[in-house]
């Protein structure tokens, strides 16, 4: 296609961003860049050392004197710039990122790459409000002062479903708050974080303030964790893997953000919108081809409509597109890899000894067998505590449970280690409040299932991590609050000095 650019031309100096430029990897190891949907390699490149992790964050300490003391406007001038790089960007980032994960080409133009345009956009503007509580006399003699202050060098490491969104949840709020970063994506998906770097170089962003190391986890991901230079560490990714990032960075005493796993619940009541629900249902299960943290992943329905809904969902997925993802009208692409593609196939075959494989199930033959496509899968009669609701799929995989009381649905939709989203669907105004109120999760969306917003916050509970990426609560995870207090008496002997020495004068 004529809107494809030469990857290994694009990336020929190396893929690693360090002080302001691209250059080669030291690890004296390999990686391939795959094309999911034809297991062809589109780049091979050598992986970063930890050399370089040293040398990322020693740009990044070297570049934070000055970023950080940069002035508000400054920095939102910077970012209002960024928004314009990535706009003029758009095509080149919505087909490295279709490319490398194999995500439908409307996908990638309509909801990955508008919404990191619109989040650098929103930290332009909230670069300027980095705000504290107000002065004031709290003692009575002291005039008392918050201040916001950028931690210092953030070392952020992001997953392979959504390389471009999550560099931007990354990058975006660390930078607006006067940080430098050091960004670790996927080293299977590095493409389009090279290219928002590459971007934000040109916007004018000085070199240091953003690098990108494309190494392998247990060795640049571990080394960044633990560095002593790095001041917080930013996590997207599986729980398992949070896990020890946290014990990690527990050693060096640092700020950790994590944003883990999810097994989102889909909640419908007996007195829903049944189309809606169906709708989005499927939308909500087949995003990104399921490899989505919120995607809708347990279906719980109660029981006046649990048939018709399980009916109207089948029938549903049945017109679902599997393509090319270039083609304008394919509707879901492969999985990540082969081996992620077996690894949800198991699943869904360990399922069948004890659910229903309603459709789906299975790998499409001919030409798509190149690619690591599964159908959409909707799975009914499994248990409440087996493997096929209890534990994140990852995949194009949806199972629906019934319910009978309200009390019930919402129990099952707790009963999971996870908290990161759910939905629930009701015209009853009270029933969708207390189940807001009452589904431990860090988003419940009504009536719908899936959209973000740049001024909203995302982050779970639970299993699911805790801090928030995007919007003005994300600079709670990337500014540290500092109480500044000055004396208003000019008075040399203080009254409370008596409790430590003398007596009262």
């Amino acid at each position: 296609m004529d809107q494809r650019f030469d990857v290994t031309e694009r990336f020929a100096e190396g893929a690693q961003f360090i002080a302001g430029g691209l250059c080669a990897g030291t690890s004296g190891r390999t990686q391939d860049v795959v094309d999911p949907a034809t297991g062809e390699t589109v780049l091979r490149y050598e992986l970063a050392g930890t050399d370089q992790v040293d040398a990322a964050v020693a740009a990044a300490r070297g570049a934070f004197p000055g970023w950080s003391r940069a002035t508000p406007g400054e920095r939102s001038d910077t970012l209002h710039r960024f928004a314009a790089a990535l706009a003029e960007d758009a095509e080149d980032l919505a087909f490295a990122e279709s490319l490398n994960c194999g995500k439908p080409i409307k996908l990638s133009r309509e909801f990955d790459v508008p919404g990191s345009i619109d989040n650098a956009a929103f930290f332009a503007g909230a670069a300027r409000h980095l705000e504290g509580k107000a002065a004031g006399e709290y003692s009575g003699d002291h005039t008392s002062v918050i201040r916001r202050e950028p931690v210092g060098v953030v070392g952020s490491i992001a997953p392979w479903n959504y390389p471009l969104q999550m560099a931007a949840w990354k990058v975006l709020p660390a930078i607006a708050a006067g940080n430098t970063i050091v960004l670790k994506p996927a080293e299977i998906t590095p493409l389009t974080s090279l290219l928002f770097a590459r971007a934000a170089q040109r916007a004018g962003l000085p070199d240091g303030v953003l690098n990108i190391v494309c190494g392998a986890g247990r060795d640049a991901g571990e080394h960044l964790v633990g560095h002593a230079g790095v001041a917080m560490t930013s996590f997207t990714g599986s729980t398992g893997v949070g896990r020890r990032v946290a014990e990690i960075a527990t050693g060096t005493v640092k700020r950790i953000h994590l944003e883990l796993g999810g097994k989102a619940p889909f909640v419908v009541f007996d007195d829903a919108d049944l189309e809606a629900a169906v709708h989005g249902a499927v939308a909500g299960a087949l995003i990104n081809t399921g490899q989505d943290c919120t995607a809708a992943t347990r279906a719980y329905v109660q029981r006046p409509l649990y048939d018709a809904f399980v009916s109207g969902v089948a029938d549903l997925m049945a017109t679902v597109r599997l393509g090319d993802p270039f083609d304008p009208s394919t509707d879901l692409g492969p999985l990540i890899s082969h081996a992620q593609r077996d690894r949800v196939a198991g699943f869904v075959e360990r399922a069948r000894g004890y659910a229903t494989v309603v459709t789906g199930g299975e790998a499409p033959q001919g030409e798509l067998a190149r690619g690591a496509y599964y159908r959409p899968t909707l799975i009914a009669g499994a248990a409440q505590d087996s493997e096929i609701v209890q534990s994140e799929i990852f995949g194009p995989v949806l199972v629906v449970l019934p319910f009978d009381s309200d009390d019930e649905g919402i129990a099952l939709a707790n009963d999971t280690p996870y908290g990161l989203a759910a939905s629930a669907w009701s015209r009853d105004v009270y029933r969708t409040g207390r189940a807001t109120r009452e589904i431990n999760a860090g988003c419940v969306w009504v009536n719908d299932h899936i959209p973000i917003i740049s001024e909203m916050p995302h982050g779970g509970a639970k299993a699911s991590g805790f801090g928030k990426d995007m919007s003005a609560y994300s600079f709670e995870e990337y500014t540290q609050v500092k109480h500044v207090m000055y004396d208003n008496t000019a008075v040399a002997r203080k009254d409370w000095h008596r409790t430590i020495f003398g007596d009262r004068g």
